[in-house]
């Protein structure tokens, strides 16, 4: 009886699948079918049987969580489809992804939006650029480099149509796919962010080569070698596509980098060198179309905030904004065909990596000023006529590097700890928090301490110090201090030095040097490091970095933003900028899962309990999961920068005279990460501007 009531269940399970609604599309007079196109300025849907606009509201989403680098891909069909409701709730109708994810991608999107016909979520497929193959060759049209992007497209398509197994290999998904997934995709983005020397190298080495044209694509007579050969990938990629029955828009890659315009304003020769221009492309025999797209950030290159580009472009405020005058511009140049711009954004990191014209930095920002800003970007967009555009990114990427903090942080280990200096860890509208942030409150009390593991407290027998203890995880060292009533700190600072290495710099009468040292007073907090120690002024000197004063004992915790520019490397002359990045605010976190809830509230005291969460990176840290930190210079004006292996970290009170006992915390090393995921305020903010 159980076997037939089985057999039954599985027959209408079945049967429910395979008689499910099939996805609205258009018949053409080949036979092949289509559900989107492109037209005129704009990207068309086919429902309702008609063709209408269909404005892009796109995300990007990453294939990684914490503790993971891409080629692991490890997230599963319960995360995807919990991760899709969540886009749809915030109005997202396009999901952006850059390259094949597992099998499992393709049929939670399909089992989803078989139970949401009537509003699903269409995809965007990427294909990874053979960047080794560019790297190594240097030329885009070397055949290593043909083949093995072909090779890309072929699995691409194979696994969005669910006809391939795609064989294990290291950074790669792998699986059998059997789910179509096709009626769903918006359209193909061929490639990454092109290296214009690359560009500039294989266009001299070509120049003079009749250009490609195929059956879907071609180069016109104006397109140099790099434009000809990424036509022939859409032609390639065309030509497998109507193999499957079907046609689905195209587009490259493209960056301001490698734009077609000219910038006169930008200082760096090489951001400006060459162009790849999507209108030396013609679609021929393809009514899916083609658009032109675009990653395009508000600070970066950085002629959109130095020198006068589009100073008549005003905003609604009626101030010069060259993010908006670009937008406007390269709008105007692609007047002929759809454009998007497929990925802009602000992290709400600590750390800052490129500063932007009216504070649109790299970084630096709060999760609430990230979703402001983003918004703002959007409408920006959307005011200049794109066709639509998509947010970078879903989720935070632990695993992800970013130019000035890599000098200190241990490759091959980022994916393993969180990072909030680096800013490029933090672009997500969905925050992946280290292990301990949702059990721990930064509120000035202890409330939380007594139900935590791994918790060491220690009685201290000397001044206002009562007790002390100390916790981590992936992101944070936690200490909790409880003093005497009679302590207040808007008249004595708190004070705690940081010692991880022989050396450093002496706080105290028992000329025990520190590497770092936190200052607590009234509402400021700051992480300073011994000027003997930090890393900043050797790494810059020749950039014309601050150096410490004579007897200057520490120095502020800063990031560079920008090197020091110079002709005749350079257009332009520019001094070297970096900005500090050691301040730790004041204030209660708020509740974990609530919309307001601020992980940049790094400390508060209330009543006789100091709390406070110090990132790793700013103790000096370049893997904490390993116990590793920057090494002192082996000579004191060397500017190379080393690690090594710590067994523990003391911490050295220090109020007033009081300073005579330090106390030492160690943890175990770890490869395994444990995180909490919640949605960020910008999320909210990202919600009202898509459903608007």
């Amino acid at each position: 009886m159980g076997a037939i009531l089985l057999a039954v269940v599985l027959t209408i399970s079945y049967t429910l699948l395979s008689t499910s609604k099939p996805v609205e599309s258009k018949t053409m007079q080949d036979g092949t079918k289509m559900k989107f196109r492109t037209q005129q300025q704009t990207i068309e849907i086919y429902q309702n049987e008609s063709w209408s606009p269909l404005p892009i509201k796109g995300v990007n989403l990453g294939a990684t969580l914490p503790g993971y680098y891409p080629g692991s891909l490890p997230l599963d069909q319960e995360t995807y489809k919990r991760w899709f409701r969540s886009m749809k709730d915030m109005g997202v109708n396009t999901v952006r992804i850059y390259t094949i994810h597992e099998p499992v991608f393709y049929e939670a999107l399909v089992d989803f939006n078989r139970n949401h016909p009537e509003d699903p979520l269409y995809f965007i497929q990427g294909v990874w650029s053979p960047v080794e193959q560019l790297h190594e060759t240097n030329d885009a049209l070397a055949p290593e480099v043909t083949s093995a992007f072909k090779k890309e497209i072929e699995r691409a398509v194979g696994a969005v149509y669910g006809e391939t197994t795609i064989k294990e290999k290291a950074g790669k998904a792998s699986g059998t796919f059997d789910t179509n997934a096709a009626p769903y995709l918006l359209a193909w983005h061929l490639g990454t962010e092109w290296d214009p020397k690359m560009v500039q190298n294989t266009n001299n080495t070509h120049e003079g080569e009749a250009v490609f044209e195929g059956e879907s694509f071609k180069a016109s007579d104006e397109a140099n070698p790099f434009e000809s050969w990424l036509s022939e990938l859409l032609n390639y990629t065309a030509q497998l596509e109507k193999e499957k029955g079907w046609q689905h828009p195209m587009t490259f890659t493209n960056w301001v980098t490698t734009d077609p315009l000219k910038h006169p304003e930008e200082p760096l020769i090489m951001e400006d060198k060459v162009s790849i221009d999507a209108t030396h492309i013609k679609k021929k025999d393809w009514d899916g179309g083609y658009f032109a797209s675009f990653h395009a950030y508000p600070y970066y290159p950085d002629f959109l905030r130095l020198g006068e580009a589009y100073e008549d472009v005003l905003n609604e405020e009626g101030n010069p904004d060259a993010y908006k005058g670009y937008l406007k511009e390269l709008k105007e140049y692609h007047a002929e065909m759809p454009i998007m711009i497929t990925e802009f954004g602000l992290p709400s990191s600590l750390g800052v990596a490129h500063l932007g014209q009216y504070n649109r930095d790299q970084g630096g920002h709060t999760e609430e000023e990230q979703g402001k800003m983003n918004a703002e970007l959007y409408e920006l967009i959307t005011e200049e006529g794109y066709a639509g555009a998509a947010l970078f990114t879903w989720q935070d990427e632990w695993f992800k590097k970013t130019w000035n903090t890599m000098p200190f942080v241990e490759e091959g280990r980022r994916a393993y700890w969180f990072n909030y200096l680096s800013s490029e860890t933090s672009y997500g509208l969905v925050g992946m928090y280290p292990g301990l942030e949702d059990d721990i409150r930064i509120d000035g009390s202890n409330e939380e301490w007594d139900d935590l593991k791994d918790v060491e407290t220690h009685n201290v027998k000397k001044g206002p110090i009562e007790t002390i203890s100390f916790t981590h995880d992936e992101g944070y060292v936690y200490v909790n201090a409880q003093l005497s009533e009679a302590y207040e700190i808007n008249s004595e600072p708190f004070r705690l030095g940081v010692d991880t290495l022989p050396g450093g710099s002496d706080v105290s009468s028992s000329k025990e040097g520190v590497e770092a040292l936190i200052t607590l007073s009234g509402k400021e907090g700051e992480v300073k490091l011994s000027s003997d120690y930090d890393p900043h002024h050797r790494l810059y000197k020749d950039e014309q970095a601050t150096q410490p004063s004579l007897n200057q004992e520490f120095v502020p915790w800063k990031l560079p933003v920008s090197l020091k520019f110079e002709p005749p490397n350079t257009r332009h002359a520019h001094p070297f900028e970096d900005v500090g990045v050691g301040g730790l605010k004041r204030g209660d976190a708020g509740a974990f899962q609530s919309k307001d809830y601020d992980p940049q509230a790094l400390w508060d005291m209330k009543g006789n309990v100091i709390e406070m969460k110090i990132p790793w990176a700013l103790l000096g840290f370049s893997d904490p999961s390993q116990r590793k930190v920057v090494s002192y210079p082996d000579q004191k004006e060397s500017s190379s920068i080393t690690t090594e292996s710590v067994e523990s970290i003391n911490f050295l009170p220090l109020i007033g005279r009081y300073a005579e006992t330090s106390f030492s915390y160690t943890w175990d090393k770890w490869n395994k990460v444990k995180y909490s995921e919640r949605k960020k305020r910008s999320f909210y903010y990202m919600k009202e501007a898509y459903t608007n």
